[in-house]
């Protein structure tokens, strides 16, 4: 048995610039930090002429023999691209499940996808460096399935910890943010993630803010240059030490990108975040694309019991995390890596 696992981020700013529609003009610019909450990939093998995929997720199950190419367009078409990218020919089972639920906002997809490409590389006994492992990640989802997301979750998932990320046309360059250990222990004091009851898919949203910075849209151009703007202060003001910058660049943050596309927001989405401004929160946004998922606020610990009752009561739940500073790894490995290494391609 071998079991993979990569991390769940917070998007503090910078989120969606990392589209390439915006990107490839302009450059990107992203501050995010990794979860003590993650996507596990569990994989074994058996003697069968066929591959078994299931997730918990979305409980789905599939099953295929290798008398022919993987059919990538049925479900569970993530983990079929990535296993058929590693060309394995032996029989394989692969258990896919995330600690929060999909399309909340936290990148479990990509997360995934990094976890499961972390999991082949090993059980082929393939290096590969966390860059690599986050290209190929977003060159299976964005080039291969076509999915309409940015480059951030990826990175995130794959390097851990907390970063600053640029993207540009000629590649992503990752920094990591290193804040000492007390600075580390106050900014978790302050972070606090509420579920909204709701899941989405953020492939609508993205879809139309991807068309309007292609279209060159002025409002939604101008909303992704404050966007940026904020994660190039953001990154400056935690170097310094400054983590209370951070609740400020989130409301900066999130004004703006209510500008980028229809369903972002709502009315019960402002009530919440109104409510938890005026019960003494600082900052805040819906995290991912919007719509639903989990909310983020930076607080002051004194504000914290009233901001939790507040939401509470409007019937929103608080999740306990705390930041994490691994990236994807293997926790468990009972295998060979040999036993794949006569079944591959070349």
């Amino acid at each position: 048995m071998l079991i993979a696992r990569a991390p769940l981020r917070l998007s503090f700013a910078g989120g969606g610039t990392d589209l390439e529609a915006y990107y490839g003009k302009y450059g990107g610019a992203v501050v995010s930090t990794s979860i003590d909450k993650y996507s596990y990939v569990i994989v074994s093998l058996n003697d069968a002429p066929y591959i078994q995929v299931s997730s918990s997720d979305y409980q789905t199950f599939y099953r295929q023999g290798f008398e022919g190419a993987l059919l990538w367009e049925t479900d569970l078409s993530l983990p079929k691209v990535v296993i058929d990218h590693f060309g394995i020919q032996s029989g394989i089972s692969v258990f896919l499940a995330s600690q929060v639920p999909p399309g909340t906002g936290l990148g479990s997809s990509s997360t995934l996808a990094v976890a499961l490409i972390k999991a082949m590389s090993v059980l082929c006994d393939i290096s590969m460096t966390q860059h690599e492992i986050a290209q190929l990640a977003c060159h299976i989802e964005i080039d291969k399935l076509g999915t309409p997301i940015g480059r951030q979750d990826q990175y995130a998932a794959a390097y851990g910890g907390l970063n600053y990320m640029e993207f540009t046309a000629e590649g992503v360059k990752v920094e990591p943010l290193q804040l000492a250990h007390e600075l580390t222990t106050e900014l978790q004091r302050r972070l606090m993630l509420f579920f909204t009851g709701r899941s989405r898919s953020s492939a609508e949203i993205l879809v139309e803010q991807k068309r309007n910075s292609e279209r060159n849209r002025a409002t939604v151009i101008n909303a992704l240059h404050v966007i940026k703007r904020a994660a190039l202060r953001l990154r400056d003001e935690l170097l310094r030490g400054n983590i209370q910058a951070i609740g400020e660049c989130l409301d900066v943050s999130w004004a703006a990108k209510r500008q980028l596309a229809a369903g972002i927001t709502d009315p019960w989405i402002d009530q919440w975040y109104g409510a938890a401004l005026r019960a003494g929160a600082s900052g805040g946004k819906i995290s991912g694309a919007g719509g639903g998922g989990f909310m983020l606020l930076y607080c002051e610990p004194e504000f914290q019991r009233r901001v939790t009752a507040t939401l509470q009561a409007l019937g929103l739940m608080p999740m306990d995390f705390r930041l994490a500073s691994g990236g994807a790894m293997v926790i468990v490995n009972t295998m060979y890596a040999h036993a794949l290494s006569n079944a591959r391609h070349d």
